[in-house]
């Protein structure tokens, strides 16, 4: 017997997932399938973590349309789902006279796309505002609605509060096929199995073109992958206190350098065409821009200081404004295609989509009522999701009553982020189960400090293992692919 929905997400990056805890608010049966073993795992996990104002995408694009409604949405959606966010504003920062003068043609487009909060600063007022900043600034666009954010926590809390309202979450499983019923989607084919729907939403990301392909919708449409690599400093050692963007270029916004919420400076990324949709390698050439574009905002910057490195992949796709009398080939795809029933088709979901994915969200619900859905809220909706304690966070005071009360708070796992046992504990037994090392990773920010997952790796595996009641062989840092332990040193037969 076919398990069926009325409507199945396929791919769980911070679109699907945000997507999927929209749909969750509806009467129907909701399922976000993922590929990997863990939400988060493609492009929304190697990102910026900016929530863009929406000055840079081009007038009269959806993209700029679902950036500038997306960031006046993230208050409310933080304050339900109880992930970090801080609207602390960003800067386009000139450097010199020609590249000041550019920053009057980019608030004019801001103000075209209806960004509020934004002036123009002298350069004297910047080097107030910013220690670090190169000392030739001669000024920068000011955006007071530009906001940081976690990416991975955005996600995660979506996913869980879905859940929480009945959606069903399925990881390892990859979508192979489309059922089809003459011009009707009436399924999806799986790694796992047939599921049955109403709707499918694919929110595939950097597969977002082989999913359309597969319902025979837009075969002229392409995700081209565009690398971006980012190098992580070590926050004990440099301190950017802003949001700091260059003035950009016709590859796009350029190589910035920002702080986080956990107070790590990052810089990058670089923008690198390639071919093959899993490649996130780091390359000598790419950290080298990285590094020379960055220097030109932030001189002071030092290599000694580095203590990670990472590339992310972002869908850049081919898909045409449809706004007309503008040529842009590369907007967003949000529709319901009229060739394919039961389909809603997104793609070239690229930066910045982070920003935009509640407002892509709000978007697809209209879309669905638009197209004959009644969709009533549920009686029982509940739109709150309590984020878990965070030793880090709390104050003597509040450790000692945690501890109390759980004495596995007391028990330190990461020295660099201060992530204890109790912390790792609870995410293993969340709504959506973290069961390798870097899902804990993600929703904990374990092994992210100094020493990069030197110190906390090995009790980490423990932890997940006797939590989990598998052998220690069994735990991954990923997934698939990813074994940590191959056998034991000691005590083995016939050694």
């Amino acid at each position: 017997m076919l398990e069926k929905y009325d409507y199945i997400v396929i791919g769980g990056g911070v679109v699907g997932s945000v997507i999927t805890r929209w749909l969750s608010k509806y009467e129907g049966s909701v399922l976000l399938i993922e590929k990997e073993s863990d939400i988060c795992m493609g492009s929304t996990s190697s990102n910026t973590a900016i929530v863009h104002a929406g000055y840079d995408p081009l007038p009269g694009s959806l993209k700029a349309r679902m950036n500038v409604r997306g960031n006046e949405m993230w208050d409310t959606l933080a304050g339900e789902l109880e992930f970090p966010f801080e609207r602390r504003g960003d800067y386009v920062v000139a450097i010199g006279e020609e590249e000041f003068s550019n920053l009057t043609t980019l608030i004019e487009q801001g103000k075209k796309n209806g960004v509020p909060g934004m002036r123009l600063l002298m350069g004297d007022e910047v080097r107030s505002l910013e220690k670090e900043i190169n000392p030739e600034v001669s000024g920068a666009l000011w955006a007071e609605t530009g906001g940081i954010c976690d990416p991975f926590a955005i996600t995660i809390s979506a996913a869980e509060n879905a859940v929480v309202n009945g959606a069903k979450v399925m990881l390892n499983t990859a979508f192979e096929d489309f059922i089809m019923d003459g011009d009707r989607i009436i399924g999806i084919k799986t790694n796992k199995g047939d599921f049955g729907c109403r709707w499918a939403i694919n929110c595939a990301g950097l597969y977002s073109d082989v999913v359309m392909h597969k319902a025979g919708v837009r075969p002229e449409f392409k995700i081209i992958p565009r690398k971006g690599e980012y190098f992580v400093f070590d926050r004990a050692d440099i301190t950017v206190n802003n949001v700091l963007f260059p003035t950009p270029t016709e590859k796009g916004k350029g190589i910035l350098v920002t702080t986080t919420l956990h107070g790590n400076t990052i810089i990058g990324p670089n923008s690198v065409l390639i071919d093959d949709k899993e490649d996130r390698s780091c390359t000598t050439a790419g950290l080298d821009e990285i590094w020379e574009g960055a220097q030109k905002l932030v001189p002071g910057l030092k290599r000694k200081h580095i203590i990670g490195m990472f590339a992310g992949l972002r869908p850049y796709g081919n898909g045409p404004c449809k706004t007309p009398g503008i040529d842009y080939q590369h907007d967003y795809i949000i529709e319901i295609p009229e060739k394919v029933k039961g389909f809603v088709n997104l793609g070239g979901i690229e930066s910045p989509g982070l920003a935009s994915s509640p407002a892509i969200a709000e978007e697809v619900v209209a879309m669905l009522q638009d197209a004959g859905e009644t969709l009533k809220v549920k009686k029982d909706w509940n739109p709150i999701r309590r984020s878990r304690p965070r030793f880090r966070d709390m104050d003597h005071k509040e450790r000692e009553r945690m501890i109390r009360l759980d004495p596995r708070y007391g028990r330190v796992i990461c020295r660099c982020e201060n992530v204890t046992e109790g912390e790792i504990i609870a995410e293993i037994h969340s709504p959506i189960p973290a069961t390798t090392y870097d899902a804990i990773k993600r929703r904990t920010w374990l092994g992210t400090g100094r020493c990069q997952g030197g110190f906390d790796m090995p009790r980490v595996v423990e932890i997940l293992a006797g939590e989990l009641g598998v052998s220690p062989l069994e735990i991954t840092k990923k997934g698939s692919g990813s074994d940590f332990l191959s056998r034991p040193t000691k005590n083995v037969e016939g050694k």
